[in-house]
């Protein structure tokens, strides 16, 4: 199966349609107040008409209501759940009708077996680098621990994809593989997108596909 791509972390209008341009199949929004990414004042109605992919919100342990009132405003096909969120919470905002993705840092320590109570409360789980700051390190974790992986259940592939490994994640060869979620190791600076290096990446992953 060949895994569909998320660009995260944007917040600037006029990058954002130059991302738009690449035809991502998501697009992500970081409503994280201390991750460098944070959206800040980014229009909602202007995020709310956007087309071309999935735009997805980006939370932290963040107010039920308001991850539902916000998805609302930007018009989010998705929310990303980056913090202790328990499947309670996850079920019920998958039950207005967004896709739910439940985020996982992931390190040799990692308990697999915590994701058997998010089985039936989540569309999807993705997995980053185990981390304090919730995600955007640009560190990779340790890809063989993938093998501890035993549900079904497809996943996003997060934590320092770059122009380089990206050949060696379109090999995992997993078939729950899902998408590969690409963020800081292609920016000019934080939430600024490095269109060209994109470009470029895109098509080596295009090239891969088709081989």
């Amino acid at each position: 199966m060949k895994p569909k791509i998320k660009i995260c972390g944007l917040r600037d209008p006029e990058n954002i349609r130059d991302v738009l341009a690449l035809q991502p199949d998501y697009i992500g929004f970081i409503f994280y107040p201390a991750s460098k990414r944070f959206v800040g004042s980014l229009d909602s109605g202007w995020v709310a008409r956007l087309t071309g992919a999935d735009k997805t919100g980006v939370f932290v342990d963040a107010d039920e209501q308001q991850v539902t009132s916000l998805t609302k405003g930007y018009g989010f096909q998705a929310v990303q759940l980056h913090g202790n969120e328990d499947p309670a919470y996850c079920a019920r905002l998958r039950t207005t009708g967004v896709t739910v993705i439940k985020a996982f840092g992931i390190d040799e320590q990692f308990d697999w077996a915590r994701l058997r109570g998010y089985e039936d409360a989540v569309d999807y789980f993705l997995f980053d680098t185990r981390s304090k700051q919730h995600g955007g390190t640009g560190v990779r974790f340790d890809w063989r621990l993938l093998a501890g992986y035993t549900s079904d259940k497809p996943f996003f592939l997060s934590g320092g994809l770059d122009a380089e490994n990206i050949h060696e994640a379109l090999k995992i060869g997993d078939n729950r593989l899902h998408a590969l979620d690409l963020n800081s190791k292609f920016e000019t600076v934080p939430g600024i997108k490095d269109i060209k290096l994109l470009k470029q990446t895109l098509r080596t992953i295009k090239t891969i596909n088709d081989e």
